[in-house]
């Protein structure tokens, strides 16, 4: 291969070890990613997903060893892996698991990436800290706490590491477990599989997983995962996806708001697929709450556990009114999935932990079943008659998307905003919202969304303590966000 130049933190030990695994992945990863254009093109032709023949992943018995110190998953914390003040107070906060992140919450830069990948190590060994201004250097307190890590997706490519491109997700696994010290780990190696489409990269994933632990010389269990339902294929084929997996999968985790994302995207050319402004739309939503039961039943049918999504509304410990409402809403969406006999569930608080668990009667929920009509139940019922549309919810969305764009070029990929914590995947909903509405006009439908952008910008430009550059930043997330929705860019990014 050509020579490339490579970042400082990349050691020739690593790329020799690394080579050979993009030889062997790259090629199958590019296609799995053609297959996912490929479906999304039929999708928005009319040939939309649906459920797979019956074969040995959904008709002969199977089923997964969960190990005792994973079986309490009752509140997994998340946050992005490169906030070391945040991974310490969640690792601090008493919940039964941590994930940390390196995809959705976290902006895509390599600086980001490194500096997330060195925060997971330290926290894997329980040696990360932070400085903080009134008690010093705060470290991590011991706990049994389970510390996951979310890798990049299939669908995202990193460069600068060999000539051209190479899979991020790969490179994300590759260089966590070339670089871990196994006998200092309290538990397995912990993955988070994010922006699955298909059973057959579920087999990609395990096969991946196969070949790091044999590089390593690793006995088998040395990783482990869990992966996340998020994207409206895979929900047609979650039972064949934990099949492909099972060497090495604890669980399913349903991510609420890159669903939804998803499911819109899918149902693009469909005039009665319009979502609602989003913060209207109902925790028991029944294109949502259906398969917020149907992936339980699936689960722990194998003895797997199922994992719920995140409540975007977040406590304020300066606004007891907000938080007094954030704690509330918490409570009765975390008791909704407990109802629908999911194991556990995502917060991003330190104060949503103990509500959050709760909720949920006992460490798992594994020996119960759903009772379900349907084993394969209509996973589109169109959002009719939920929550409200409305022309200020189009300009909220706008509004949402310059400064949520704001925050990344500021190096933020998770925002705190008018009390929701917004993300990639929130983010990805705004943009195809709005772009709904322009596709199928009603009366939320701006006149002009370049005049509506324009508006928004001027209401956030008002505020007279922002500076010359923080101004400037503000017209740049406005032409990035306008852009985003104009040219269609709503995959996974």
């Amino acid at each position: 291969m050509n020579a490339v130049r490579q970042p400082a933190a990349l050691d020739s030990d690593f790329l020799s070890f690394y080579e050979p695994l993009h030889d062997r992945f790259e090629p199958e990863q590019r296609r799995l990613v053609a297959r996912r254009q490929q479906r999304l093109a039929d999708a928005h032709a009319g040939t939309l997903p649906s459920y797979a023949p019956a074969s040995d992943a959904t008709t002969r018995p199977w089923s997964i060893d969960l190990p005792d110190w994973c079986s309490d998953q009752r509140n997994q914390m998340t946050g992005p892996a490169d906030d070391a003040e945040l991974v310490v107070k969640m690792l601090n906060a008493g919940a039964p698991g941590v994930m940390l992140d390196l995809e959705d919450s976290m902006v895509n830069t390599w600086e980001h990436t490194l500096r997330g990948h060195e925060n997971v190590l330290a926290a894997l060994y329980g040696e990360l800290t932070y400085c903080d201004a009134k008690r010093g250097t705060v470290g991590i307190v011991p706990s049994t706490t389970v510390v996951w890590t979310r890798v990049r997706g299939l669908h995202l490519h990193q460069r600068g590491v060999l000539p051209g491109a190479t899979s991020a997700a790969l490179f994300d696994l590759a260089h966590l477990v070339h670089r871990v010290d196994r006998s200092r780990l309290r538990h397995p190696l912990c993955i988070y599989i994010p922006k699955s489409e298909s059973a057959q990269e579920g087999a990609w994933w395990a096969a991946a997983f196969d070949a790091l632990i044999d590089a390593k010389g690793w006995p088998a269990g040395s990783i482990v995962a869990m992966a996340l339902v998020e994207s409206h294929p895979l929900a047609y084929a979650m039972e064949e996806f934990l099949h492909a997996l099972r060497r090495y999968a604890v669980g399913l985790n349903l991510g609420r708001w890159d669903y939804m994302a998803s499911l819109a995207h899918y149902t693009f050319e469909d005039s009665r697929w319009l979502l609602p402004d989003r913060n209207t739309i109902p925790i028991d939503v029944p294109f949502f709450q259906r398969l917020r039961t149907l992936l339980p039943e699936i689960c722990h049918k194998h003895g797997a556990l199922a994992i719920g999504g995140m409540t975007a509304l977040y406590p304020s410990r300066d606004d007891p009114a907000l938080n007094a409402r954030a704690l509330d809403v918490l409570a009765r969406d975390k008791r909704n999935e407990a109802s629908c006999l999911m194991d556990g569930a995502w917060t991003g608080h330190p104060d949503q932990n103990a509500i959050a668990i709760e909720q949920f009667p006992a460490p798992n929920q594994r020996s119960r079943r759903p009772h379900l009509q349907s084993t394969r139940p209509d996973l589109r019922p169109a959002p009719q008659g939920v929550g409200t549309t409305t022309l200020e919810g189009t300009r909220a969305a706008v509004r949402t998307v310059i400064r949520y764009r704001n925050g990344v070029l500021e190096g933020r990929g998770a925002s705190l905003l008018d009390g929701y914590m917004e993300d990639l995947a929130t983010d990805r909903i705004y943009r195809l919202m709005i772009a709904q509405r322009m596709r199928h006009p009603g009366p939320a439908t701006p006149a002009s969304l370049c005049a509506l952008f324009d508006d928004e910008l001027e209401r956030l430009l008002a505020d007279a303590a922002l500076d010359d550059a923080a101004r400037e930043r503000y017209r740049r997330a406005r032409d990035i966000g306008e852009e985003m929705i104009v040219s269609g860019a709503f995959d996974p990014s």
